[in-house]
């Protein structure tokens, strides 16, 4: 599937913002097989005193702005045109729990997709006795560690209500789990928390997803989101699968990814600090248009 995807992050501060610093990561990655970014900018309303380009430890370009003198406004623009050719995984080779801790001694690596940086604590995902008690509910004598990853999926999608007036980015996962409703991100926190009590290696993906509107319905401009979904590690012959919660789907060639991480802090489109005071206004709109 090609596509062209267009993005506005748009931010209005009561009073200007001055020695700011931010790391933007906006633009889809290439990945080989599955993904390929063929072309992409980034524009900064206004011009930055600074800006550079550096590629983070999970190998993802992130760029880096600084603005020294006072700003009432900041915008940034995304546009790319992206290939997706997602292929889902048809059988089911991944071990049950008793057999994953021995394959996830036997990876020797710690490049970046190694298991290893998926399994404990992360800076937004301390563990959560409740969550914990949650996943052992669900997992069952005999499961495939893919049976099991399915099973939350499709239970936090059961047991759990979109609303984005419930929680913020700030909004820990014991909070959402508490509240039984959030956004993607507290779906993608619980269920990669829940995975990992149990030992089976989950990370964060941000990236973007096409929404179909409804039958008889016309696409509204804007109306596609920045999204976020789970990766999980089922073995070294399956290897890494992702599952979407917020829809209880597999991700295919309607998911386009961005970065990988242990938790939103690690994929942040948007992350830095600035000096001033008072309430800032933020507004978002995604485009992802097929290309005919």
């Amino acid at each position: 599937m090609l596509y062209d995807l267009s993005m506005h992050l748009g931010y209005q501060y009561d009073t200007p913002a001055s020695g700011a610093r931010h790391i933007l990561r906006v633009l889809p990655i290439t990945i080989p097989d599955r993904q390929r970014l063929i072309a992409g900018s980034l524009t900064v309303t206004p011009k930055p005193e600074e800006r550079g380009n550096f590629i983070d430890f999970f190998r993802h370009p992130a760029t880096s702005i600084l603005f020294r003198t006072p700003h009432a406004a900041l915008d940034i623009h995304m546009q790319a045109r992206i290939q997706v050719d997602t292929e889902l995984p048809t059988a089911d080779f991944s071990p049950d729990l008793s057999r994953l801790p021995a394959e996830i001694a036997d990876q020797l690596s710690l490049d970046p997709d190694s298991p290893h940086h998926f399994c404990g604590p992360s800076p937004r995902l301390p563990e959560t006795p409740e969550i914990s008690a949650y996943a052992r509910e669900i997992a069952a004598d005999g499961m495939t560690i893919r049976q099991i990853a399915t099973a939350i999926c499709a239970r936090i999608y059961k047991d759990f209500k979109y609303d984005s007036d419930a929680t913020t980015v700030d909004t820990t996962p014991r909070e959402a789990f508490k509240l039984k409703r959030g956004v993607c991100q507290d779906f993608s926190h619980i269920m990669i928390l829940a995975l990992r009590s149990l030992g089976i290696p989950a990370g964060y993906v941000s990236g973007f997803l096409r929404t179909i509107p409804p039958p008889g319905k016309e696409r509204l401009e804007g109306a596609d989101a920045m999204h976020a979904w789970v990766r999980i590690w089922c073995g070294k012959t399956l290897g890494w699968l992702e599952l979407d919660p917020t829809n209880n789907i597999a991700v295919a060639t309607d998911h386009i990814v961005v970065g990988y991480g242990r938790d939103y802090s690690d994929v942040a489109p948007v992350i830095g600090v600035l000096k001033s005071y008072g309430e800032h206004q933020t507004k978002q709109s995604v485009d992802v248009i097929p290309v005919k």
